[in-house]
């Protein structure tokens, strides 16, 4: 039977299967579930949860050696620059369109944040050409796995919005002249 281990300080988590994020405050009671891919997946009062392994003293674990490399990958690599992202961004396609998601007018913003460990978590809003495309949690995918392939990125979310609503004029004049539009 899973051990029930108490919090040991506040710690940011993501609901599962919301994806929303909260904080499960020091003195949670919580049950580790899994422990794959260096996060934890907790059940706690608050229902599941995932954690980053970098959080892991949070529980009183070790960090998992995944998260520990991506530490030591980000101390060697410097400050993670705001082009590398858009870099990787621009490696990502609709499978229907010959256009990246950047030139495409997709991507309405992205954010790095430096975590106290020196890894980076990236926030990506971004739209699709049409609301029913059935390709969009496979084009957000893509995106994120890209963007998890930077030296010192830990954690990854690319979030689909509709607000602004997308149209032909978000597209880049690279992209316009792709798709013969100029």
């Amino acid at each position: 039977m899973p051990e029930q281990i108490v919090l040991n300080r506040d710690v940011e988590a993501r609901a599962i299967p919301e994806g929303n994020l909260i904080t499960l405050p020091s003195g949670t009671s919580v049950t580790i579930t899994q422990q794959l891919g260096g996060t934890f997946t907790l059940v706690s009062q608050f229902g599941m949860s995932r954690i980053a392994g970098v959080d892991a003293d949070s529980l009183g674990q070790d960090i998992p050696d995944s998260a520990k490399e991506k530490i030591q990958e980000a101390a060697e690599a410097g400050p993670l620059e705001d082009e590398s992202i858009w870099g990787q961004l621009k490696t990502v396609y609709d499978p229907e369109i010959p256009v990246n998601i950047v030139d495409l007018g997709l991507v309405y913003s992205c954010d790095s944040n430096e975590q106290k460990d020196g890894t980076h978590k990236v926030n990506v809003k971004m739209t699709l050409t049409a609301p029913g495309c059935g390709m969009g949690p496979v084009i957000a995918d893509d995106a994120r796995s890209k963007i998890m392939d930077l030296p010192g990125v830990f954690e990854a979310e690319v979030e689909i919005v509709w607000d602004p609503p997308w149209n032909q004029d978000m597209i880049s004049e690279e992209g316009k002249m792709i798709l013969g539009l100029v």
